[in-house]
């Protein structure tokens, strides 16, 4: 497994990390995603860290809790191996403070997902979302002092815009704050709008990325295909419109890219997909999930190899969509504006 630096911090997180929010299915949302328990969660845990993983996701609203408990179970005794990465921002309750960025929210989470790991410390805490009715300031004064009590080790954002991102950082700067580490984003190769702002602010700013949905949210399994129906078994059955969109022409012509180097490589869909993600300026690492361990077995073999740039090329001009103001304007003064990729 190769560790990279996670953005301008020390941090070396392995390159594929696993998201636990298959953890638990404690509500309808995320049965569809997937019910694994204790027990098989343990043994995913030991696939993981025989491969070289040693970042683990999840957050406190994955399940309502439960896929932290459980993760914190399945890593009991291994915790001195292992990174813990997870968040907080939504509702938590019906009381009118039980969700945001704001000081007395942060405090009661880290506290809640603490006790609910089994751990004394967090390594990377991201805010899942930006709180526009809280200042950034209270935010990141409370984080740093979470950092300085030693209850968290490194702060991360989540699905932030990129003036949410700069306004965080420039705060963090001018006060001496702890700084944002990473992002947390959604990225992959039906899904490109990362690329058009987030992807140079990170470059110019140091800031790691951490991909979740590298597989378009269950779209780059290999099962969707031009003519056929969707597959029994998906979870875009019950989640296809909080996710994000995808038109299908687009998914057909992607995955036909992928399959003509699925031909040459002897690799599968989301292999290639997931490597496609591991060679992108300023990705850390790529969060990868699985319902099962053999899913989990095929998704490990996605790291330790390259694709070739031809093969890079291809999978770029497939999967390229025109993108919106102002990055169409600027990519046409691109002797200025030069794009990441």
């Amino acid at each position: 497994m190769e560790y990279r630096l996670l953005g301008r911090s020390g941090l070396k997180v392995s390159a594929l990390s696993f998201g636990a929010a298959t953890f638990g299915g404690g509500n309808e949302f995320f049965r569809a995603w997937g019910q694994t328990q204790v027990d098989e969660a343990r043994r995913m845990v030991d696939l993981c860290i025989d491969a070289g993983i040693n970042l683990f996701d999840t957050a406190n609203g994955y399940s309502d809790g439960l896929a932290e408990e459980i993760l914190g179970k399945a890593l009991h005794g291994k915790r001195e191996q292992v990174l813990i990465s997870t968040k907080a921002f939504f509702p938590t309750g019906p009381g009118p403070n039980d969700l945001g960025s704001s000081r007395l929210h942060i405090l009661q989470q880290v506290d809640s997902s603490l006790r609910r790991l089994g751990t004394d410390r967090i390594d990377i805490y991201h805010m899942h979302g930006f709180d526009a009715l809280t200042p950034v300031e209270e935010t990141l004064d409370t984080l740093n002092g979470l950092v300085h009590a030693g209850k968290i080790r490194y702060i991360a954002c989540s699905n932030f815009s990129g003036w949410h991102l700069m306004k965080s950082l420039a705060a963090s700067d001018r006060h001496g704050w702890t700084r944002y580490v990473a992002h947390q984003v959604y990225y992959s190769l039906v899904g490109r709008e990362f690329e058009w702002e987030l992807m140079p602010l990170g470059i110019d700013q140091g800031v790691g990325t951490l991909v979740w949905s590298p597989l378009g949210w269950g779209r780059l399994t290999g099962k969707l295909r031009r003519g056929q129906p969707l597959p029994e078994v998906s979870r875009l059955h019950k989640t296809a419109e909080s996710g994000p969109p995808v038109d299908d022409e687009h998914l057909y012509r992607v995955v036909d890219a992928i399959d003509v180097i699925a031909k040459e490589t002897g690799r599968t869909v989301p292999q290639i997909a997931l490597n496609w993600l591991l060679q992108r300026p300023t990705v850390s690492s790529v969060i990868v999930g699985a319902r099962n361990e053999e899913q989990l077995r095929q998704n490990l073999q996605a790291a330790g190899w390259n694709l070739t740039a031809d093969q890079v090329a291809g999978l770029d001009a497939a999967s390229a969509t025109t993108p919106t103001y102002p990055t169409w304007w600027q990519r046409a003064v691109g002797h200025r504006n030069p794009p990441p990729v």
